[in-house]
């Protein structure tokens, strides 16, 4: 789970920026909280709330880095993609950090790094308990000795391996994490024990997963459903749930190297499904209007296309229908029913921009009820930004659950938590406080002076 997480110098986050998941003071709905690690209590979910360019995508898209860049890493001939605070000559100069505090295994972690366009100027994973930090690996390309690995010369005696280690670290490039550097170049087949680093990456690769309004790939359970009719009757049960008019989903084999997509896309699959630890890789591909069921066999990339399947009025027989063929808000359920399932079944962090886009906000708040009543007890989290005002609602969300994202005038974008900024009571009325702006992080209209200037020019 992901308890804490900072980013600096990123877009519109010029300054440091703290968002953490440790539960306040509030006693209500106790259930929104877990305990993953003894001692370490956090939330299950999250809320993020601000106007249109507040930053909330930004921050979306900061998490999402430090993923791709430690699964896909950088390409030999390409820059890392470095996106700093573009309104300060100072920032432009500086390097971008950001920094993930997790639990799993039974571990607390901190990873972090910072970087450049060019290199990568700081690296470091620790594990952290009550009393102590353990430093697992450190990196800084000003100290005298850029890398620090002796935690893991300690834990791996014999000499062929400490060797092994010491020539791998000093042979990371400047512009490529280590950590992408032990996927990439398989560490674990010449050294025993760096279990900590495998536990790390495959938090990276199997737990936090990052939904945008136009995912075209994702992960997800959603492939088991092909060969387990427990859970394809689930995506019956929920299809109807949400009043879609679907009576049944079915599968078609295709081939997967006809389907058009670019050999990057195809390549970008292929490397993603390879990496994850699961002993059945699986993913979902939204292209050409289409649904595909994408799974990794024996090295083989295989794929299956989703048909939904209606009842014709007059003579009851069933129509097949693409994706395509079905509404904005159907399509988009089709990307939460994945999600329900992968969060119901535990172990993920998933993180989900604009999630009410297509979706009625009877069905948005739906899908958040079924999230805390089914994970009840389970280690999964769901972090969402929103601009869906009727969520602001202490019913439904705990006060340490809700963040507000805004921009100030210099384009600079800050987080505050809501329980940590206002001091509320349980009868307040969020929404219509929020909309009034007493919280701020809404729109600041000007007055219609403008509009009408532009009346008059549009008239002459």
């Amino acid at each position: 789970m992901l308890q804490q997480f900072t980013v600096e110098n990123f877009l519109s986050f010029k300054d440091r920026e703290v968002f953490k998941l440790q539960p306040g003071r509030g006693s209500r709905n106790k259930e929104h909280k877990a305990e993953p690690v003894k001692g370490h209590w956090i939330l299950k979910s999250a809320a993020l709330f601000g106007p249109n360019a507040g930053g909330k995508s930004n921050f979306v898209e900061a998490l999402e880095l430090g993923k791709r860049l430690v699964l896909l890493g950088t390409s030999a001939e390409s820059l890392i993609d470095y996106r700093p605070f573009r309104l300060s000559a100072v920032c432009k100069k500086k390097d971008t950090t950001l920094t993930y505090q997790i639990l799993c295994n039974n571990k607390k972690y901190e990873y972090g790094f910072s970087y450049n366009a060019e290199r990568i100027s700081k690296e470091w994973l620790k594990q952290i308990t009550r009393k102590t930090e353990h430093i697992i690996f450190s990196r800084d390309i000003t100290a005298a000795e850029p890398f620090n690995i002796s935690y893991l010369i300690r834990l791996n005696p014999k000499e062929e391996e400490r060797q092994f280690l010491s020539f791998f670290a000093k042979a990371t490039p400047q512009h490529q994490l280590f950590l992408h550097e032990v996927i990439s170049r398989n560490l674990h087949d010449n050294v025993s024990n760096i279990e900590d680093l495998w536990e790390v990456i495959r938090w990276f690769v199997d737990t936090l997963k990052v939904l945008f309004p136009n995912t075209s790939y994702k992960q997800g359970g959603m492939l088991k459903a092909m060969n387990d009719e427990q859970l394809k009757d689930v995506f019956r049960i929920l299809l109807q749930y949400f009043d879609t008019g679907i009576q049944d989903i079915d599968f078609i084999d295709v081939e997967f190297d006809k389907l058009g997509i670019t050999q990057e896309m195809k390549q970008f699959i292929k490397t993603d499904l390879s990496k994850s630890s699961n002993a059945e890789a699986f993913g979902a591909l939204r292209f050409d209007n289409n649904l595909y069921l994408i799974s990794l066999v024996d090295g083989v990339i295989k794929a299956k296309k989703l048909q939904t399947l209606h009842k014709r009025i007059d003579d009851k027989e069933r129509e097949y229908f693409s994706l395509g063929d079905e509404s904005d808000g159907t399509q988009r359920i089709f990307d939460y029913i994945p999600l329900i399932l992968d969060l119901i079944q535990g172990e993920k962090v998933f993180i989900v921009d604009e999630m009410e886009r297509s979706l009625h906000p009877v069905l948005m708040r739906k899908l958040i009820e079924l999230f805390f009543k089914y994970s009840n007890n389970i280690s999964t989290q769901l972090i969402f930004t929103t601009h869906e005002s009727t969520l602001m609602d202490q019913e439904l969300l705990r006060r340490d659950e809700i963040w507000l994202v805004e921009k100030n005038t210099e384009g600079v974008s800050s987080l505050s938590r809501l329980d940590e900024k206002f001091n509320l009571r349980f009868d307040k009325e969020l929404e219509k406080s929020y909309l009034k702006g007493l919280f701020g992080a809404t729109p600041n209209l000007s007055d219609e002076t403008s509009i009408q200037k532009l009346g008059k020019l549009l008239t002459t």
